[in-house]
């Protein structure tokens, strides 16, 4: 049977990680590829005392289809923490509750992408991020990333040649790199956006995932007009709820409704009741604090076994937060070739090749820390050492 599918879907890349999973699927394979919380750190109990709550005291209600703007003290509780992690003032009637943080990539390359349109984006870049937009049949225009955020000399000749419909980057704990925005990036990059009028797409969702130093502000802090931030519970509560939100400026705002009313009418509105129940039983800073104290010390030991390990041509970044590292092999190795030997040794991780919409980046690829326990870290990590020091060789 031959299927007239639309030609976009020939542009949209398969996801990689997830192609990678299933070869991952053996207990014996140390993974390192996914982008996973730690298991461990889900609040089952809790969130199982919240589920019977609302079912008890309100299941009549939770269980009927809503509005599509989303539940609104979840929206409510979004936008309080907004003014106390950032002191940015973010109106609940300006937050939408998505399927993930996923879905709103999908909602915003709709709004704002034609085919062949330019689409600004962080070389490395989040690959949900380049697969969502690639739907549309954009271009993409890298901007690198430096070791304090984008290079802002290339971001000012793309913003300049080819005016982009929007300029999508993770200035917190970057997925894939774990790089982050210094303070002085972001107002270098808000100035230049604000500059040329293009709006920044702010992807926040590892923002409450610091562990080493202090928290800075959003770059939509610096854009009241231009700044379109994405949120997740995924890295802090479940990623299973499938719950996250877009905080965006009114007339961006009126039209994402209307992009989810025809996608979905609505996000799952009992897991909305289930989060927002939670939330408000419970300490959610101790919580996360929790989060991060694990986090920091799974970073510490990968980084400190890297450190022993790997030969001393390899390099690679230490994030302050989040759940990636990024290691950068000498050029002209391929971390294709290196999986493939990875592999054998039965330990996994992500080839850079998917995180770049230039072809580039065959000597990179990228850690996940947060989904492995000490032992396994110890013991992945040397396993990786050994295939590095082969191909090396």
């Amino acid at each position: 049977m031959i299927y007239r599918f639309a030609s976009r879907m020939e542009k949209t890349p398969r996801s990689f990680i997830r192609e990678i999973l299933k070869v991952t699927e053996d207990p014996k394979i140390i993974s390192f590829a996914g982008g996973l919380p730690n298991p461990a750190l889900f609040p089952v109990k809790k969130l199982n005392e919240a589920a019977r709550a609302v079912l008890t005291d309100d299941g009549i209600s939770a269980l009927q289809y809503s509005t599509t703007e989303g539940y609104q003290p979840l929206r409510e509780f979004i936008a309080q923490r907004y003014l106390k992690r950032s002191g940015l003032a973010i109106s609940p009637e300006n937050i939408l509750i998505t399927n993930g943080s996923q879905q709103c990539l999908d909602l915003i390359g709709k709004l704002f992408i034609n085919r062949n349109d330019p689409v600004a984006i962080e070389r490395p870049g989040y690959l949900g991020a380049i697969q969502a937009f690639s739907l549309y049949e954009p271009f993409f225009k890298d901007v690198p990333l430096l070791e304090d955020g984008p290079d802002t000399e290339v971001l000012r000749q793309v913003l300049d040649t080819h005016s982009p419909k929007l300029f999508y980057g993770v200035p917190n704990f970057q997925n894939p790199s774990g790089l982050s925005y210094s303070g002085k990036k972001r107002e270098e990059v808000a100035a230049l956006l604000s500059e040329s009028g293009i709006p920044f797409i702010e992807d926040d969702a590892y923002g409450e995932l610091r562990f080493r130093g202090n928290d800075l502000p959003l770059v939509s802090s610096y854009l009241p007009d231009l700044g379109i931030i994405t949120g997740s519970f995924s890295k802090i509560i479940a990623p299973g709820m499938r719950m996250g939100w877009i905080a965006a400026p009114p007339g961006v705002f009126e039209q994402v409704v209307t992009a989810k009313q025809a996608s979905d009418l609505h996000s799952n509105y009992l897991a909305q009741r289930i989060i927002s129940k939670f939330l408000a039983d419970n300490d959610i800073d101790s919580h996360i604090l929790h989060i991060r104290e694990v986090y920091r010390y799974q970073r510490d030991i990968m980084v400190k076994i890297i450190e022993e390990t790997f030969p001393p041509e390899v390099t690679f970044t230490r994030p302050d937060g989040g759940m990636f590292l990024w290691v950068t092999l000498p050029p002209g190795f391929s971390t294709m070739d290196l999986f493939n030997i990875a592999i054998k040794e039965n330990v996994a991780f992500v080839p850079g090749d998917p995180f770049y919409t230039d072809g580039s980046g065959s000597n990179t690829m990228r850690l996940n820390y947060s989904n492995s326990d000490e032992e396994r870290i110890v013991e992945g990590i040397t396993r990786l050492s050994k295939a590095i020091h082969s191909i090396l060789k």
